[in-house]
């Protein structure tokens, strides 16, 4: 049959890669099979573009259960019995055309991926790019957006107790969704997504199949966004009620031995889902679409197998084991259907009734082509690398003036208005939620043993390098954990980029994969999982580049924990990281203050991954050791912002004590990595030092804890409701 270039853009497979498909088929696919090859192939779900470069990620550790790639998610053993699951996803183009039912659905997703390993969703995170808010649209997005993840997220019960958000034009037709998920299971209770038993049944539980998602993952995740497209039913609509319900009854079968398998739908629906399981165990299926229960009339084979209706999972089940599953299904009140059955001959073969409406090798159906990655160096990059930026003119604005406006920015300001929004005490294992500390920090129950997580990643550092943006992103996520005191075990990523077929796009994902394998290497932590969103653009602009991390932390004490608040008056402040406060304009390389105050996004940032890697150790042995009052990173907005977040959220003042060399702006502003502002009783201040000489790491004294004023000699002098107000209010002003 000729099959249209309209087609073939819908379901987002090239002519060459249509004709693959005939050549190994040995025939024209027929529309159903079109419709698999299209959602298996795509880039959402074949990783066409990234998987030679995901393989380089390291993934060994001796604490990993499950080999990367081969689950839902990455499996941490971490003692007492237990294990923890966990990772993050992408839901940027359905959130882009809807916000609130992409991010919910979003939601929805990622816990159901850790639900089909029998894990108890404990957290939840999030990480989101917009627009500014002074555009309708974008302040559209993030309501909408926000709105979602709260509506679902505090529906099903699951904790919301981290994340960040960022705001940059780059990402206003175009914003990114990424939500992670964590999870607790016994270690020997583990579920794997396989069918490996010819004979077992297909059962397919929890909500009805309709129409929403068609061409989700291989249309919207998999193609450039096109906002005057009409793409609506292409988002799927999520009902958290039905999750919930759903949660429960999928880890009562799979507590109870039940079931062989499990997998949830999610990309592709159907299709993925038992193409994947059976392709896992080496087997093959037969699929009765007609036995799928469906909420609208008249739904082709077509667009049963293809749907991405939410709340559904399916389980590998025994004959013999039949009855006991439906018995649990029924007291929940969940739908529990069987819909086919393993096969052993490796087919994949789909009825409607008596009729076969598609029949095709199962490796074939798995093996999309694979494109190598490399790209070409942009010549502005080199330009934005070389601009000198001693040129840069100090503001006419005073420091006191300068510091308050970016306290205020949308990219600093406080999350309150966010995160108020969210349940993040449910359940009742936050410790440390958010607005706390660097990191959410979870107690593990029944044991003595504590979790930390943070998602980091700054889609400006990367534009400018992304080697640097990527062991940046690396870096930065991991020392938010050290700061609470949890020694970092493992990674989860999901990386945002624009269209890979551009060869300055292929040029960024190449290299920022490169940094993030240099950074992995450095700490010791692997890539456990992850995922990759491409084709991130609106009419021909790309987002910035913007990897995502999630890390994961163990503290194996629950009370050795650190917050970033000044608690104490009279505390000693010292900066891990640096021997002096130096103004390099260097240090500007891609800053906030360099965005907000002179519209510019230009340098080369700089990471010392060696001292990177003994700062880290060290503040975590000073947490783990009780010599800490608080911890604070220094990131976005510099040493100036670190200080005066510190003050806020401890609602105490900072009396600085120190000589600054150089231009001002870069003293307090710049962005030099690898530094940690920690604050210190008095009495151990001499200790702590101490140990940063044994561990070779540079420390300088800032002043100390106290009043009710935030100065710093010759520069500053605030009082602490000035410094407040900016910062607490900041985002809602901006909000109007």
């Amino acid at each position: 049959m000729a099959v249209s270039k309209e087609t073939l853009d819908e379901i987002a497979l090239s002519q060459d890669e249509y004709q693959a498909i005939v050549q190994r088929l040995g025939r024209e696919p027929n529309p159903v099979e079109l419709g698999m090859f299209g959602a298996l192939w795509s880039e959402h779900c074949g990783y066409k573009h990234s998987k030679q470069l995901l393989a380089l990620f390291p993934s060994e550790s001796p604490e990993l259960m499950v080999a990367v790639g081969e689950e839902n998610a990455g499996v941490i053993d971490i003692g007492d019995g237990l294990a923890v699951v966990f990772k993050i996803e992408s839901h940027n183009h359905p959130s882009a055309v809807e916000p609130y039912e992409g991010a919910a659905t979003g939601v929805g997703g990622i816990v159901r991926d850790i639900l089909a390993m029998g894990a108890r969703p404990v957290a939840l995170l999030n990480s989101l790019r917009f627009g500014p808010l002074s555009d309708t649209r974008s302040r559209q997005l993030f309501h909408g957006v926000v709105s979602g993840i709260s509506g679902y997220g505090n529906c099903i019960g699951v904790p919301d107790v981290g994340g960040e958000i960022q705001f940059s034009l780059s990402y206003a037709g175009n914003p990114l969704v990424n939500a992670l998920c964590l999870g607790i299971v016994p270690s020997d209770g583990l579920v794997r997504a396989v069918a490996r038993t010819p004979g077992n049944l297909l059962v397919l539980v929890g909500a009805e199949t309709g129409r929403d998602g068609i061409h989700g993952a291989s249309g919207l995740a998999s193609r450039t966004f096109e906002e005057e497209r009409e793409q609506r039913p292409a988002v799927q609509v999520g009902n958290p009620f039905l999750e919930k319900v759903l949660i429960e009854a999928c880890l009562e079968v799979a507590r109870e031995g039940l079931i062989e398998g499990m997998q949830d739908l999610g990309a592709a629906g159907l299709t993925s889902s038992v193409v994947e399981a059976v392709a896992k165990g080496g087997t093959g299926f037969e699929l009765d679409v007609a036995s799928v229960p469906r909420r609208e009339e008249g739904m082709s084979a077509y667009e049963v197998m293809l749907s991405e209706s939410q709340e559904r999972m399916l389980l590998i089940v025994s004959p013999s084991r039949l009855e006991q599953v439906r018995a649990v299904f029924d007291r929940w009140d969940t739908l529990c259907n069987v819909v086919g059955s393993v096969t052993p001959d490796g087919m994949a073969r789909i009825f409607e009734g008596d009729v076969q409406v598609a029949a095709a090798p199962v490796s074939v159906l798995t093996e999309p082509p694979l494109y190598t990655v490399d790209g070409e160096k942009p010549l502005f990059l080199a330009e934005l690398q070389r601009y000198n930026l001693d040129s840069v003119p100090l503001p006419a604005e005073g420091p006191e003036q300068v510091l308050l406006r970016l306290l205020g920015a949308p990219n600093i300001a406080s999350r309150a208005w966010v995160y108020r929004q969210y349940d993040h005490q449910v359940q009742t294992n936050t410790v440390l939620g958010p607005g706390q500390a660097d990191a959410a920090f979870l107690r593990i129950k029944g044991t003595t043993g504590a979790l930390a997580l943070s998602t980091d990643g700054n889609g400006r550092i990367c534009y400018l390098d992304p080697a640097i943006g990527g062991m940046l992103a690396v870096v930065e996520a991991c020392r938010n954990l050290v700061c609470t005191g949890a020694r970092p075990v493992a990674l989860t990523d999901c990386l945002n980029f624009g269209d890979p077929e551009r060869p300055e796009v292929a040029y960024q994902l190449k290299q920022c994969v490169d940094g993030i394998v240099r950074a992995c290497l450095a700490l010791g932590v692997p890539v456990v999982s992850g995922n990759v969103s491409l084709y991130n653009e609106t009419r021909g602009e790309p987002i910035y580049p913007t990897p995502v991390l999630g890390a994961l932390g163990l503290a194996r004490d629950v009370e050795r924990r650190c917050g970033s608040a000044f608690a104490h008056e009279g505390d000693v402040v010292l900066l891990l990281g640096a021997d002096r406060v130096a103004g390099d304009a260097a240090s500007l390389a891609g800053s906030e203050y360099l965005e907000l105050v002179h519209d510019l996004v230009a340098g080369q940032p700089t990471l010392d991954l060696a001292l990177e890697v003994r700062v880290q150790g060290c503040c975590l042995r000073l947490v783990q050791d009780g010599l800490l009052s608080s911890a604070h990173d220094c990131s976005e907005g510099g040493l100036a912002v670190a200080l005066a977040e510190s003050a806020i959220q401890g609602n105490i003042g900072f009396r600085g004590a120190f000589e600054s060399t150089g231009r001002w702006d870069a003293a307090l502003l710049g962005e030099t990595p690898s530094r940690i502002v920690i604050s210190v009783p008095v009495g151990e201040a001499e200790r702590v030092e101490a140990v940063c000489r044994e561990m070779d790491i540079p420390c300088a004294r800032l002043g100390s804890v106290g009043g009710d004023r935030f100065s710093v000699p010759d520069l500053l002098d605030i009082p602490l409701t000035s410094l407040d107000d900016a910062w607490r209010n900041g985002l809602e002003r901006e909000l109007g």
